[in-house]
């Protein structure tokens, strides 16, 4: 007969009144039973067989699926050379980085306006550049201290943006085709496309 203490969930012990007399005195008043008593408790058992080893795959720490590091400026040196840093940093800490890409720059016109008139000072084009790096099955430990070295060493005039990856950030990355989208628009001005008949 196994002790108490080795009761394990799939034992059935028979656990005898004296013995539980002898362990609990003060169970003499509720326990007035001269047979002996069952007890008995039952595994979860499952139809499907699922393996050890599958336990041991799952990750330790909680995962962001993919992240989305976006850094933007206007210097393009300073901004590739950040984006290296990163890079190296992300390397470091054992994070995967699935993808790095340039994103097309932006023009901007600045007007400077002489006071109280409407007459142009000068004028400015600015060009912001944009780079991003993507990161997969990042451990929530790690991202804090991902976030805080690229916080500390982030040069001025660049801006860092990480958010989760979506779709909108894969359609950014590529420029639309101005021959394919005009084409496009003349044959829908021409009544689009007709289907083909076969005989």
């Amino acid at each position: 007969m196994a002790s108490i203490g080795q009761i394990s969930c799939c034992d059935v012990t028979y656990v005898n009144s004296k013995m539980l007399r002898r362990i609990l005195p003060s169970a003499r008043v509720v326990l007035q039973v001269s047979k002996p008593m069952v007890i008995a408790s039952r595994c979860n058992t499952y139809s499907v067989y699922e393996p050890d080893y599958l336990e041991s795959l799952k990750p330790k720490f909680p995962q962001y699926e993919s992240l989305n590091v976006q850094i933007k400026g206007y210097d393009y040196p300073l901004l590739e050379s950040y984006q290296r840093f990163l890079h190296s940093v992300a390397e470091y800490l054992d994070l995967d980085v699935s993808d790095c890409y340039a994103l097309p720059p932006q023009q901007t016109q600045v007007q400077r306006l002489r006071p109280n008139s409407t007459v142009i000072e000068s004028e400015y084009k600015l060009t912001t550049y944009e780079r991003s790096l993507l990161l997969s099955n990042v451990d929530a430990p790690v991202y804090p201290q991902f976030l805080r070295i690229a916080q500390a060493a982030l040069p001025e005039g660049v801006h860092l943006t990480v958010a989760e990856h979506t779709d909108e950030h894969d359609e950014r990355r590529y420029v639309p085709d101005k021959d394919l989208l005009d084409l496009k628009a003349e044959l829908e001005r021409m009544g689009g496309v007709t289907p083909n008949k076969k005989k």
